[in-house]
């Protein structure tokens, strides 16, 4: 596994411990969730604007 280095404000990463600990989760795994969400998301809204653009596009077509 390839190992990354970020900064963030410390009140913020204790936010993250206190979350992680929380969940008895370490805060690899937890920050790691929380991009998998992310990019899940971002998909999804990508995917949403796809069908939007295309609904749009259709209707001017007809």
């Amino acid at each position: 596994m390839a190992r990354v280095l970020i900064s963030m404000p410390e009140e913020f990463l204790e936010k993250i411990d206190q979350v992680a600990d929380g969940e008895n989760r370490s805060r690899s795994e937890l920050i790691r969730e929380a991009l998998r969400t992310y990019i899940y998301k971002q998909r999804v809204r990508e995917s949403t604007a796809s069908a939007r653009n295309a609904e749009l596009l259709e209707s001017l077509l007809e």
